[in-house]
């Protein structure tokens, strides 16, 4: 495995083969909760880091390793380290480095529970939050010239998928001396590599793309040896650790996401395209149309568009009520980037903790609907919303 080995070979092969087992060809679950030793002295040096092996199962893992390793290749990373859940790899970095009287600046459209740590977590733990406008990258370098110890982005944003200039805001964050984090679930290391661009630390909810087949909870975080390994220790005392079962679900589920990757980003290219020639349509919310006020720096950035788009409907709420029972092809479920179409409000899915007033400020209408595109068919996509659309009660319409 070597720089020149494609992304998806790499998807299949990376960082599995250290822990192949009795001629198996596929990772095994080590359900172990430890390890035990003859020697004392073995055991010593491998319970100090001084030589490679594990002594208990919430530290280290070897199914969760390979898993890691996976990631870290992926990514194109030094290191890798794994969390119980995407939430746990956010709050277990944030916490890992920000302390009383730090500073943090990020964007409005960070997913909700991540919105939720900025605005009532961190604060009780006075810890200065500044959350700018997304896109606005002069307000950004403003704040950040001002002196942050981290600068926290996600792009694209859930669920309205803005887009932030990676390697402009890395640029800003180096010079300030800030520790630039990137949240990149939305895009994968298939279509998005912020390490490339001068991010210090790149994480992710694995629950979604990675594993792809909405079975397994879990979040991952890579970047240098240096600064991983401090969240590691944060994560080991603490506990977040991912379960074995779930990590070999992942890595069963990163074999194919190369090719899951590239039919969600046609998916939703063509999906985003339908919705536009909808008249009960207000918006489309895609980085993948021109006519998206990020698509540029999404051009520049990113290798694919991402299979997540969003679109708000006219008559609010009660559209949605209506449209989304109607959708034959598409679970109706708060979670996103699976090998089946996922559809849900925001009010019930990303912002779901958060009350109207507080998405209404983030700029999400209640009409608002997340759309994860799968890898089915796409004619049957597309039908499948046109039918619902059609079956909309006339006075909707009529409404509006």
């Amino acid at each position: 495995m070597n720089k020149e080995t494609k992304m998806g070979t790499k998807a299949i092969w990376a960082g599995e083969q250290d822990y192949l087992a009795f001629g198996a060809t596929q990772v095994p679950v080590v359900h172990s909760v430890s390890y035990g030793y003859e020697d004392m002295d073995e055991w010593y040096e491998v319970a100090v880091g001084n030589k490679k092996g594990h002594i208990y199962g919430r530290n280290t893992n070897p199914t969760v390793e390979a898993f890691e390793q996976k990631v870290k290749i992926l990514e194109g990373a030094e290191h890798a380290t794994s969390f119980s859940t995407g939430m746990a790899a956010i709050s277990n970095t944030l916490s890992t480095f920000l302390r009383p009287g730090d500073r943090i600046v990020s964007i409005k459209d960070t997913y909700g529970g991540t919105n939720k740590i900025f605005t009532e977590f961190l604060p009780q733990m006075n810890i200065d939050v500044e959350l700018c406008d997304t896109g606005d990258h002069e307000a950004i370098e403003r704040e950040v010239e001002k002196g942050c110890k981290v600068l926290y982005l996600e792009t694209p944003t859930n669920p309205t998928v803005k887009i932030t200039d990676i390697a402009r805001m890395a640029r800003a964050g180096k010079k300030a001396g800030a520790l630039v984090i990137v949240d990149n679930t939305f895009a994968t290391p298939i279509n998005q590599n912020p390490l490339e661009m001068g991010v210090d630390l790149v994480l992710h909810s694995a629950t979604k793309f990675l594993g792809g087949h909405a079975d397994a909870l879990g979040g991952v975080l890579v970047g240098s040896h240096e600064l991983v390994e401090q969240v590691y220790h944060y994560r080991e005392i603490n506990g977040a650790t991912l379960d074995p079962m779930a990590a070999y679900l992942l890595l069963r589920g990163m074999k194919t996401l190369k090719l899951r990757v590239e039919r969600q980003n046609e998916n939703a290219q063509k999906v985003a395209e339908y919705l536009q020639s909808v008249d009960m349509v207000e918006s489309v919310f895609y980085p993948g149309l021109e006519e998206h006020p990020h698509h540029n720096i999404a051009k520049e950035q990113m290798k694919g568009f991402g299979g997540m788009l969003s679109f708000s409907v006219k008559g609010g709420v009660d559209t949605v009520r209506h449209l989304l029972p109607k959708l034959q092809f598409a679970n109706r479920a708060a979670n996103l980037g699976a090998v089946e179409t996922i559809v849900g409000p925001s009010r019930t899915t990303s912002h779901v903790e958060c009350t109207p007033e507080e998405r209404a400020a983030m700029g999400i209408p209640e009409g608002l609907i997340r759309y994860s595109a799968g890898i089915e068919d796409i004619e049957d996509l597309i039908g499948d919303l046109e039918q619902a659309f059609q079956a909309l009660p006339k006075e909707l319409y009529t409404s509006v």
